[in-house]
């Protein structure tokens, strides 16, 4: 079964506006051939300015982040339909510096994860264990838990909406990289976990995608593995050269 190949940008809290703009008009220029799905997600204050900019492209503007609720005294949140009224139509969820700088936890990623098929936006979710947990070698129970405690509440219907997003926590931002092998065994007992409960149709029809220090140098060997169906880019996403350079790799 073929599943759909997907490159997505996360910027986090890098670029202003006048950045994000000056970024995106070079990869329309540059902007390779491909099969795979492009993303990028930049922060808030960009939302708006580069969907317009790439309304007329294959490269899809999604969120950072959303609040569980529909509307309400949050402040610094935003909202599903907040996201919606200038064109978003996915979001990220569970990103482990979100889990670990803002405490969210499982139940509230749960939440976050049934507002946003409320309002009828697509997720990626990410899911990943910490460096303490791959040295006790309790990486794979870890991962499931994650899983199993904010997404297998879900019809079998509502996965379509879904990619996951494996990102060991230890590679993020540090330079350091799963292995390609590591990644390919992460991604394969995630689809194992999935088939588990909603059967291979529902698990090999998912998208999974790996995070974690994904550079033009290590993204054709993670993406030539049999389960990786493309990557969450951070740091390599925030210049042009490097991120077109991996949706080449794709």
């Amino acid at each position: 079964m073929k599943r759909r190949k997907i490159i997505a940008a996360n910027w986090k809290m890098y670029k202003d506006l006048a950045e994000a703009n000056d970024f995106i008009t070079f990869l329309l220029e540059k902007l390779p051939d491909t099969n795979a799905e492009i993303a990028i997600a930049p922060s808030y204050i960009a939302l708006w300015h580069a969907f317009e900019a790439t309304r007329n492209y294959p490269v899809e503007i999604i969120a950072q982040n959303l609040h569980y609720a529909e509307q309400g005294a949050f402040t610094g949140e935003v909202s599903a339909t907040q996201l919606k009224s200038v064109g978003i139509q996915r979001v990220i969820l569970g990103h482990s510096e979100r889990r670990e700088y803002f405490g969210e936890s499982d139940a509230l990623l749960k939440k976050k994860v049934q507002t946003a098929l409320k309002n009828d936006l697509n997720i990626i979710f990410c899911v990943g264990e910490q460096l303490k947990d791959r040295k006790a070698g309790t990486q794979v129970e870890v991962v499931k838990s994650q899983l199993q405690n904010t997404l297998f509440h879900l019809n079998k219907n509502d996965w379509q909406h879904l990619v996951i997003a494996y990102e060991p926590v230890w590679a993020i931002g540090t330079g350091e990289t799963a292995s390609p092998q590591q990644a390919q065994e992460m991604h394969q007992h995630i689809r194992e976990t999935i088939t588990g409960t909603y059967g291979s149709d529902t698990a090999e029809k998912l998208s999974v995608i790996y995070g974690g220090s994904v550079k033009p140098e290590n993204a054709s060997a993670l993406f030539v593995q049999p389960d990786i169906d493309g990557a969450l880019v951070g740091g390599a996403s925030l210049e042009v050269d490097s991120f077109v350079e991996i949706i080449k790799s794709i």
